[in-house]
């Protein structure tokens, strides 16, 4: 095959997996540049197959064998030998932007843990996994962006893990079903909560409590995130301030039933996502 239109056909790949695969994504993507769509696609396209090498794959150690395939088809994607389609079409994005190999290693690393590990003991443990399982992405939209200096890769760590953690409190009965609870042990028994009482979705008030205590933790961090606004340009600062304000309306989703995620998973609809595009972008504008 002609190398041109192997690569041709990778990133058309990539750009279906974007559009089709996530719901979010459609909205997110009327904000980015035109020519950096297909970057972000690239991206995209990436850690969705990650992920899914990590939750679709019912046999754990099928699915650690598939992620160091991934891990090595990496390595080859740094040498130009790239096979995969994904791996083809994400080639062009780490040269045209000097990428290093970190964030997509430590994402795999991360996924991998989801094999391994499904209870954490403290929130430093649960915050020390956020660091490879989402906070490398944001590092990757900086670099595509145009920045690579570490204090708005920090800034921009409080908005990832924030809204890792608020996905985790959105799915904890979905999360069940993966055999994961990703609350800190220390805080179930903090507030008197045992594991069993998740598991089989008992809903107490010692439980709202805990719940409450948490939202509280990601909301501080989106807060903190907030600081990197005025160091983007505007259009990043349009899709930083979506992922804040999207995070944050999840939480606020979570108070307006009361805390009780065991009973339902609190979402946003198809109004409310292009509504928080347009406070977005309405901000960058004024």
């Amino acid at each position: 095959m002609d190398e041109a239109f192997r690569r041709y056909q990778a990133r058309r790949h990539t750009r279906k997996i974007a559009l089709s695969h996530y719901e979010n994504f459609t909205v997110v993507s009327l904000a980015l540049p035109r020519h950096l769509q297909q970057d972000f696609y690239n991206i995209y396209a990436f850690c969705r197959h990650a992920d899914d090498l990590a939750d679709e794959i019912c046999d754990k150690n099928e699915s650690l064998r598939l992620l160091d395939q991934l891990r090595q088809e990496v390595g080859r994607m740094y040498q130009q030998q790239a096979t995969q389609p994904i791996l083809v079409a994400l080639t062009d994005t780490v040269q045209k932007f000097d990428i290093p190999a970190d964030p997509f290693l430590a994402l795999i690393d991360a996924f991998e843990q989801d094999q391994r590990v499904c209870r954490y003991d403290t929130y430093e443990q649960l915050v020390d996994y956020c660091r490879r399982s989402a906070d490398p992405v944001g590092h990757l939209v900086l670099y595509l962006c145009g920045y690579r200096d570490a204090h708005r890769q920090k800034l921009s760590d409080f908005t990832c893990t924030a809204l890792q953690l608020t996905n985790f409190w959105q799915d904890v009965v979905p999360d069940l079903g993966r055999g994961r609870i990703y609350l800190p042990l220390e805080d179930l028994a903090r507030f008197g909560v045992r594991e069993e009482e998740i598991i089989e979705r008992r809903l107490s008030e010692n439980f709202l409590q805990l719940m409450k205590y948490e939202v509280d933790r990601a909301e501080e961090l989106f807060v903190k995130g907030e600081a990197l606004l005025p160091l983007v340009e505007g259009r990043l600062r349009t899709d930083v301030t979506l992922y804040g304000r999207g995070g944050r309306a999840i939480l606020d989703r979570i108070r307006g039933v009361g805390y009780d995620v065991l009973s339902q998973r609190p979402t946003l609809n198809k109004w409310a996502k292009l509504g928080l595009f347009a406070r977005a972008l309405w901000q960058v504008v004024v």
